[in-house]
């Protein structure tokens, strides 16, 4: 090959460098910023690099690093093991020199600060009082130490400045430096000692500026910066963005690398000049790579990886060293990855306090005391602390660990002490449902569904049950979960979350199959997806559902149940159902029509995850929702054979047969609606529903006395009761009643105004009376509240031929029959009017 020339090979080792395999688009913008000049506008001078611990920030800078020697840069690369800007300059000066570029000047600065700080150090020591044999008394010490430490002076300044008396801090400070101004003639060696960085960054610019005629780019790269940005943050931004320190060669690169993202009131108005680069855990393809390159590609292995690292780049790394032959040698890499996120912090209470705050999917600082288990004061304390954590991101007023991070510290509490990680959640379940009952005191619980705060505070107190392996946890989610399905799918899939969340976070695979199984039917199907799946976990197997059956028209159900059921009759002129006679098939009472099986034999396989029974109730609960979703739609012989199932686990249930009776009665199946709607107000004499049905379906059977009777119960129920006026007013049309009808039709319309239906059948009691001309009133407003109301039309038209309106007539029954062609009744109405006018 010739020479200069790279091969094949070694550029795919170069792109491979170190395992890099991933964070090409990173490498990329810094790698064609070295394409840029640095009058062009697109050059960025700063880097920052931020994202948790274990994302593979440093192994990104230190390829940022090779990248830039690879462009003639001169390099330095400094961490936290430089504690101060001196010692910053002192790694930069060994870096270059070991590159062939001695910093000379800002060395021999450097020796001198070394000096200078040693004999104020000793100045310090001999201004101490001495004790009466000659040692340092211990005022005299502590004296001393307070002005090291006020000026900054003595490492791990801010932890023991902290406990001295502040007056004493000042007075110590004060003394020192009258001291070392008697020491030093030179102000130069006084400001070298009390404020370094002012002295030798100037010498650092001038140096830089030297050598940027030497080498193309000058980069500098500063590590771990969630350590020394507190001391370099400042000096940074103050070299370079101002003149204090003199003017850099403007071929210098800084990167910084941390877990926090740059200050923006500091770094805002530098946003033209710099690129955030922020780091998320690898994505499946990129964690694939890494592990193949390491030579770890069997599936289950590969497999296993993913679920415990969540793409931390650390933790892949850990696993692929050791080469595991099976997922069972793929050892659970949470103690590490804790270890890394928590690395610089040694208080063993704030460790516990930041794997207790793990616990909960959200934290405030009421929250975090319960899970610290500690008193409020030292919450308040620790929860400050925890709310500065790189990892806590915040929502609002509260804060939630970063998904990769809290993971891993769920895992290693669960798996180091079961017995610790079942009290905590116990602790924190007993305090939300503390918490959610106080909310309900005194409330109407009808009302709490739409309550934000309770339902948060019912999740929470799920979410810890669960983690605690409660006994009725599941069950009580699952209950939940079918009250929720009432309220949408948006509640309902929070419900639904709560065991996803907790079967992953509990490592529980029963809860998580309930959590999975149902998310995936709540995404294809709904509420009533859900509903069949619980259904058929629990051995109750849902219906097929089957063609459209042909439904009658009829008029409407008694509206307004609690269940939600909906009008299913639409009423003629008359009021009276349209094609009364038997139904074209056949219902069997006890379950589903003849032809429907109730479970395959695959079906009939199914068992119920997590070991749990649900109570007759709540399935007879889940029957009678998709009852009534079939009603809505127009299925009634479906939601029958539903409520059919209802009844064979809860046989006394009074609402489930008030239900069944008016579906049985809006197919047309008197007799048996008769039955179990007599049954149900026998059950619940209180419910006014089941009465107003009974009263309707007497009087189709033809039973008028009856009817009143039933009918006068619901009245006396709820006197507003539309509905129950409107069929009492036929009653009373049958019994030769016309007063009554219209006392009862009046009440209606006053009970309820944006009636149309109540509306035109008060207008077929005034045209009844031979008061047309109010009647015409009524069907104005019945058709203003309802424009396509097929028999407020034909009705009205009848009133308009009655008057003479004979053109008006025609129109009303011409626009009847346009909108139900059917409408044998408005057919015959026009003819007349069509003879009358021809006779």
């Amino acid at each position: 090959m010739a020479r200069g020339r790279v091969s094949l090979q070694e550029r795919v080792r170069r792109r491979t460098r170190a395992g890099l395999v991933a964070r090409s688009a990173e490498r990329e913008s810094f790698r064609g910023n070295f394409d840029t000049t640095p009058e062009d506008g697109r050059h960025r001078f700063l880097f920052h690099v931020h994202g948790t611990a274990g994302v593979g920030k440093t192994r990104l800078v230190k390829e940022f690093e090779h990248l830039a020697r690879e462009q003639g840069a001169l390099t330095a690369y400094v961490n936290e093991i430089s504690g101060s800007v001196p010692e910053v300059l002192e790694s930069v000066c060994r870096q270059f020199a070991l590159r062939g570029h001695r910093l000379k000047e800002l060395e021999r600065t450097l020796a001198t600060h070394r000096e200078r700080r040693h004999e104020a150090e000793t100045a310090a020591l001999a201004a101490l009082d001495p004790a009466p044999d000659g040692a340092p008394s211990t005022g005299g010490m502590a004296l001393a130490r307070a002005g090291l430490a006020g000026l900054g002076l003595v490492p791990g300044v801010a932890p023991f400045a902290a406990v001295l008396d502040p007056a004493q801090l000042a007075h110590g400070a004060d003394r020192l430096r009258s001291v070392l101004a008697a020491r030093f003639r030179s102000h130069e060696d006084v400001r070298l000692v009390l404020d370094p960085a002012s002295v030798l960054t100037p010498v650092l610019t001038d140096e830089l500026d030297a050598v940027a005629a030497d080498v193309p780019w000058i980069v500098l790269l500063l590590d771990t910066y969630e350590r020394t940005g507190p001391f370099l943050d400042a000096w940074l931004h103050d070299l370079l963005t101002t003149d204090r320190y003199g003017a850099l060669p403007d071929t210098v690169v800084v990167v910084t690398a941390g877990q926090h993202p740059a200050d923006p009131a500091r770094w805002g108005t530098f946003a033209d000049f710099m690129t955030s680069l922020p780091l998320q855990p690898f994505t499946e393809a990129e964690a694939r790579g890494l592990l193949a390159e390491r030579g770890v590609t069997a599936e289950p292995v590969v497999a296993e990886a993913l679920r415990l690292t969540g793409g931390l780049p650390v933790l892949l790394s850990t696993i692929a060293g050791t080469r595991p032959a099976g997922p069972e040698d793929v050892t659970d890499p949470s103690a590490t990855a804790v270890e890394r996120f928590l690395k610089w912090e040694q208080d063993p209470g704030r460790r516990f306090a930041a794997l207790a705050g793990a616990l909960p999917r959200l934290l405030d600082a009421d929250v975090f005391a319960v899970a610290a288990d500690c008193d409020r004061d030292r919450a308040e304390e620790l929860y400050a602390w925890v709310e500065t954590l790189p990892f806590a991101d915040r929502l609002g007023g509260r804060i939630r660990y970063h998904d990769i991070v809290r993971a891993p510290m769920l895992r290693l509490q669960r798996g180091r002490s079961p017995r610790g990680w079942a009290d905590g959640h116990g602790r924190l379940a007993q305090a939300f449902c503390r918490w959610r009952e106080q909310t309900e005191s005194g409330r109407d619980t009808g009302t709490l569904w739409l309550d934000e705060t309770w339902c948060e505070l019912r999740l929470g107190e799920l979410y810890h049950r669960l983690c605690a392996a409660g006994p009725t946890a599941v069950s009580d989610t699952l209950r939940d979960l079918v009250e929720a399905c009432d309220q949408g799918e948006a509640l309902a899939a929070r419900w639904v979350r709560v065991l996803e969340d907790a079967g992953r976070d509990a490592g529980a695979p029963g809860v998580s199959a309930w959590g999975d199984r149902l998310s995936a039917a709540l995404a294809s199907g709904g509420t009533r997806a859900v509903l069949d799946t619980l259904l058929d976990w629990a051995g109750h197997t849902p219906l097929p559902v089957p063609g459209r059956l042909p439904v009658r028209q009829g008029g409407d159900g008694p509206s307004t149940t609690p269940g939600g059921a909906v009008p299913v009759d639409t009423p003629d002129f008359l009021g009276d159902p349209v094609g009364a006679g038997p139904t074209p098939w056949d219902l069997d009472l006890a379950g589903a029509p003849a032809d429907i099986d109730w479970m395959s034999q695959e079906q009939a396989r199914l068992t119920t995850p997590a070991d749990v029974t649900l109570p007759a109730p709540l399935l007879a609960r889940i029957h009678r929702d998709r009852a009534l979703a079939h009603a809505a739609r127009g299925d009634h012989a479906f939601a029958v054979t539903e409520l059919s199932g209802a009844l064979a686990l809860t046989p006394d249930d009074a609402r489930t047969l008030a239900l069944r009776g008016e579906y049985l009665r809006a197919l047309g199946l008197h007799a048996e609606a008769v039955a179990d709607l007599e049954r149900a107000t026998a059950l619940d004499p209180a419910d006014a529903y089941a009465w107003a049905s009974l009263g309707a379906t007497r009087l189709t059977l033809g039973h008028p006395p009856g009817a009143r009777t039933a009918l006068d119960h619901a009245l006396a129920l709820r006197p507003d009761y539309t509905w129950a006026l409107v069929r009492r007013a036929r009653v009373a049309r049958e019994l030769g009643d016309p007063e009554g009808r219209l006392a009862a039709l009046d009440r209606a319309v006053a009970a309820e105004p944006d009636s149309a239906w109540a509306h035109c059948e008060r207008g077929d009691a005034l045209r009844a009376a031979d008061r047309d001309r109010e009647a015409l009133a009524a069907y104005d407003r019945a058709l203003a509240l309802d424009p396509g109301y097929a028999s407020a039309y034909a009705s009205r038209g009848v009133a308009h031929h009655r008057l003479g309106h004979l053109d008006e007539a025609l129109a009303d029954l011409d626009r009847a029959l346009e909108l139900n062609p059917s409408y044998a009744w408005a057919r015959e109405r026009r003819d007349a009017v069509v003879q009358h006018r021809d006779g």
